[in-house]
């Protein structure tokens, strides 16, 4: 297995990481388990790899701040990177949602918004300061950084009936995780070294044949309060930015407009609060959403609808919550915001 210690973390000075001066690393089969995912990493993944590193450039600095403010091993930088390839939208098959891969009631008890105009999952500020907060709180519970990374990826009620089941009076420990290998799930058997891998690839980028990304500056931004739904298009207008732009610093907002019926704490660029402020204040409040109406004609369902506009079903539904798909009545008003078929769910 490649050595770690070219490995190049975050500046600022660092004490060893433990996740990485774990003496698992000496194990030869915990390093041979490494071994083949550098292989995938550098191989397999090649193709995919590099919009990771460059995903992970501009969220980085972000994830490294949280960490060191609470104290956490800076390795940890690269669990995104495995969970979502640095991904704010990404979505599992399981219905994991965003850079950090969280469930829906994790991250509702970690204090994320999830609903159905507004997904923090989404959202890298938010997500990586819940995240932060969950890694904190599973190493207060497990006292081990492998089984810290156990019960992320498989769920800590599953690592304790693990611990419990198989080793009942045994002190918790990076050697006791690779101990029970073969008794957690394949996922959660390969997750460390797996992480391990993509730390020494994305480490020394150049020595797997990759560049390594551009450094970017910290995202910067100015929070404003937006009082009531809004879509992007006019809260970008407003800004004096483009919708892109606008979207990037608010991917929660995955249905293209804030909340109705409570306000909402918005993020513009840097320096844009008071002119975005002042602005918002000018518009009317019937004209604070890009929407149309659709009057419902004989035969058609929410997905002829759907289509006609360029939207989701479930962006029709979530405009629309008092209507019944399967008992559509002719005539019926819709509301469809139409800048919904951009960056939907």
């Amino acid at each position: 297995m490649p050595e770690v210690g070219y490995l190049s973390p975050p500046p600022g000075d660092i004490v060893a990481d433990p996740i990485l001066s774990s003496p698992v690393m000496r194990d030869p089969e915990f390093r041979e388990s490494v071994a083949w995912w550098v292989d995938y990493w550098s191989g397999a993944a090649r193709r995919a790899f590099p919009d990771f590193l460059a995903r992970m450039s501009v969220y980085e600095q972000t994830v490294d701040s949280t960490l060191a403010d609470r104290g956490l091993p800076p390795s940890l930088r690269y669990l995104p990177l495995i969970e979502s390839g640095y991904n704010p939208s990404a979505r599992s098959r399981a219905s994991a949602v965003g850079m950090w891969q969280f469930m829906s009631g994790t991250a509702r008890e970690l204090g994320l918004h999830v609903g159905p105009f507004v997904d923090e999952r989404r959202s890298p500020w938010r997500s990586t300061e819940a995240a932060v907060q969950f890694l904190d709180e599973l190493h207060t519970a497990f006292d081990s950084w492998f089984l810290v990374l156990a019960a992320y990826n498989g769920g800590p009620n599953r690592a304790r009936r693990i611990l419990r089941e198989h080793a009942p009076l045994a002190q918790p420990s990076d050697s006791l995780f690779w101990a029970l290998r073969q008794h957690w799930p394949r996922e959660t058997r390969d997750f460390v070294p797996k992480l391990v891998g993509a730390i020494i690839v994305a480490g020394a980028p150049e020595r797997y044949g990759y560049e390594r990304p551009t450094p970017l500056g910290p995202n910067r931004f100015d929070e404003v309060e937006v009082p009531d739904a809004t879509t992007v298009d006019v809260l970008a207008s407003a800004a004096g930015v483009d919708e892109q732009t606008m979207r990037s610093l608010n991917p929660e907002l995955f249905r293209g407009f804030t909340p109705p019926g409570r306000s909402w704490r918005l993020r513009v660029p840097e320096g844009r609060g008071r002119t975005f402020e002042e602005t918002y204040a000018s518009i009317p409040k019937d004209r604070r959403m890009t929407v149309v109406e659709h009057a419902v004609e004989p035969g058609e369902t929410l997905s002829h609808i759907a289509r006609r506009y360029g939207v989701t079903v479930s962006d029709l539904e979530a405009a629309n919550p008092e209507v019944r798909p399967r008992y559509l009545r002719v005539g019926a008003r819709l509301t469809v915001p139409i800048l919904l078929g951009r960056g939907g769910a």
